[in-house]
């Protein structure tokens, strides 16, 4: 399974920003796709995470401000950041589960400045 992140860049606090990763491989219709982020010289920490049923749960730090979506007939999962704050600025991962299975995608940097 390969995973790949874009979506990231500067942007100023109280902008937005919209992430995607897409998957290719050998994917199962039964997973959990996920986001992840990491702050500089931080621990990465959850995000978001959207099931195959759509199920969607967020970290604290980010409900009512983030959304996660997907796109099951392409792939792919989104992650709609509104009102960002300068404390959002990590790279984030985006993470896919599927039979037991963990696989991380490349990060996408995601600076928060004005």
């Amino acid at each position: 399974v390969q995973l790949q992140a874009s979506g990231g860049g500067l942007v100023q606090p109280g902008g937005s920003l919209r992430l995607s990763c897409v998957a290719s491989g050998s994917l199962d219709s039964r997973n959990v796709m996920e986001w992840h982020r990491q702050a500089p010289g931080k621990q990465r920490e959850f995000v978001a995470t959207v099931t195959s049923g759509m199920s969607t749960n967020y970290a604290d730090s980010v409900k009512g401000r983030f959304t996660i979506s997907r796109d099951n007939a392409k792939n792919t999962v989104y992650l709609q950041m509104n009102s960002l704050k300068p404390e959002d600025t990590a790279v984030y991962y985006c993470r896919r589960v599927q039979n037991n299975y963990i696989h991380w995608g490349q990060g996408t940097l995601v600076t928060v400045s004005s």
